[in-house]
C-alpha cells in the first residue's frame, strides 16, 4: 500500500457527522468538520499557548532547542496524522487528540507533577490527565455560552482513555463527574484516532528525547552502541556517511528511527484490522484489546529505549538537580497559597474562601498547573523574597 496517497475513510475510522455530539449545542460550523473545529479550539486556547513555556525534559531556561510540551505535541500531532492518514482513520481528530493530550502538565514536567500530587494527597491527590479534563471542561473561559471548549464526545473521550479503558471506580474525580452526566464508556478502549495519537506520543518522546539527550551531552552514541534498534540504526547511519558530522549523523539516525517505529505500527495494527474486520468505530472500541500497536519485537525494543533513557537521562545528576529545585518550588508555592489563599490573584480568590479546605486546595492546584516553568520561578521570587515587587 502506498502510505503517500491518503486511503478512502475506513468503515472503522470515526466520523464527525456521526459524532456523538457536544455537552452544550451549538451550530455546525459552514466551512469546518466537528473535529476540525475541536482542533482548532485548541490551538486556540491559552493553555496550548502556555506549553511553549513547559518542561520537556529540559527546563525553558536551559536552552533553546530543547523539546517544551509545544514542541512535542505539534511533533506528536504532524505523527499522528502520518498513521491515521495511511490507515484511512479520522486525520483531524488524531491531530486534536495529539495537539490536547499534555494540556494539563503543571510547569516543570513530571518532576512539577510529583511535587503537586504530594501536595494534594490530602485532598484527593493531582493527575496530570485528569487536569487536561479540567481545561478542557472547566478552565479555559473564553466562550461566551460556556465555559471550557465544549469539544465532541470523541475527542473528549479519546483525550480521557489515552492510555487506555479506565477501570470502574478508578477515574479521577472531575473524570468521574462528567461521567456520571454524560457517559464516555471508560471501561471500552478508544477509538482508532485515539490509540495513533497515544502511540505517536511513544515515538515522538522516545527519539525526541535521545535527540536531546544527545545534545546535552548527557550520554554518547557509543553509550547507545547495544541499545536495540538505536543502536544498530546508528550505525547503519556512520557506515552508509562515512565522516559524517554528529548533529547529522544524529539527526539522520533519529528520523530513520521514528520511520522504522512507524513503519512497524502500520504493518503490526493493519494485521490485527484484519483480523477483527471491524466494521464501525464502535467495533474497534468493543474490540476488548487496542487495534493499534507495535509488533512485539518493536515492544521490545520500545522497553529497551525507555530503559536506557530512564538510567542514562531521566536520572542523570544534571536533571536530577533541576528536578529537585522544582519540587521545592511547587511545594512553596502550593503550601503558600493554601494556607494564606488571599495572597491568589484576585480572580482566583472567589472560589477560595477559606485556608485549609480542600475546595481551595483544588483552586490552587488549577492556579499552580496552569503556570508556565518561568512564571512559577518569578511568582516564587515574589511571594518569597522580601525584596521582589509584588
Amino acid at each position: 500500500m502506498d502510505d503517500r496517497v491518503a486511503p478512502p475513510a475506513a468503515r472503522y475510522a470515526c466520523r464527525p457527522e456521526a459524532s456523538r455530539g457536544r455537552r452544550h449545542a451549538e451550530p455546525e460550523s459552514a466551512t469546518r468538520t466537528a473535529y476540525q473545529r475541536d482542533r482548532d479550539r485548541i490551538i486556540h486556547s491559552a493553555a496550548f499557548r502556555r506549553l511553549e513555556y513547559k518542561t520537556q525534559v529540559f527546563v525553558n531556561h536551559e536552552g533553546d532547542h530543547y523539546r517544551t510540551r509545544l514542541t512535542h505535541s505539534i511533533e506528536v500531532a504532524q505523527i499522528a496524522r502520518s498513521l491515521a492518514r495511511a490507515l484511512g482513520l479520522n486525520e483531524d481528530l488524531a491531530e486534536a487528540l495529539a495537539l490536547a493530550h499534555d494540556l494539563g502538565h503543571p510547569p516543570f514536567g513530571h518532576a512539577g507533577e510529583e511535587a503537586l500530587d504530594a501536595a494534594m494527597a490530602p485532598y484527593g491527590g493531582f493527575s496530570h490527565n485528569d487536569q487536561t479534563f479540567r481545561v478542557l471542561t472547566q478552565l479555559e473561559r473564553r466562550y461566551a455560552g460556556f465555559d471550557g471548549l465544549n469539544l465532541t464526545w470523541e475527542t473528549l473521550e479519546g483525550t480521557v482513555k489515552h492510555n487506555g479503558p479506565i477501570a470502574a471506580g478508578g477515574a479521577p474525580p472531575t473524570i468521574a463527574a462528567y461521567d456520571r452526566e454524560r457517559p464516555l464508556d471508560l471501561d471500552g478502549w478508544p477509538g482508532a484516532e485515539a490509540q495513533v495519537a497515544a502511540l505517536s506520543d511513544d515515538i515522538a518522546y522516545n527519539n525526541h528525547d535521545i535527540d536531546d539527550g544527545l545534545r546535552a551531552g548527557l550520554f554518547t552514541l557509543k553509550d547507545l552502541a547495544d541499545v536495540p534498534l538505536a543502536g544498530p540504526v546508528f550505525a547503519e547511519v556512520a557506515a552508509a556517511h562515512p565522516g559524517l558530522e554528529a548533529p547529522r549523523l544524529i539527526h539522520e539516525g533519529v528520523r530513520r528511527m521514528i520511520d522504522r517505529m512507524a513503519g512497524d505500527l502500520l504493518a503490526e495494527t493493519r494485521h490485527r484490522l484484519a483480523d477483527l474486520a471491524p466494521a464501525s468505530a464502535d467495533d474497534i472500541r468493543r474490540a476488548g484489546a487496542p487495534v493499534v500497536g507495535f509488533s512485539d519485537a518493536m515492544r521490545t525494543h520500545d522497553r529497551a529505549l525507555k530503559a536506557f533513557l530512564f538510567e542514562h537521562m531521566y536520572r542523570h545528576y544534571r536533571v536530577n538537580r533541576m528536578s529537585s529545585k522544582a519540587r521545592r518550588v511547587v511545594h512553596d508555592l502550593f503550601g503558600l497559597l493554601v494556607a494564606e489563599p488571599n495572597c491568589l490573584p484576585t480572580e482566583w480568590q472567589a472560589n477560595a474562601v477559606q485556608a485549609q479546605t480542600a475546595a481551595t486546595a483544588r483552586v490552587v492546584a488549577d492556579y499552580v498547573a496552569g503556570m508556565t516553568d518561568r512564571f512559577a520561578l518569578d511568582e516564587h521570587r515574589r511571594l518569597f523574597d522580601v525584596h521582589a515587587r509584588t
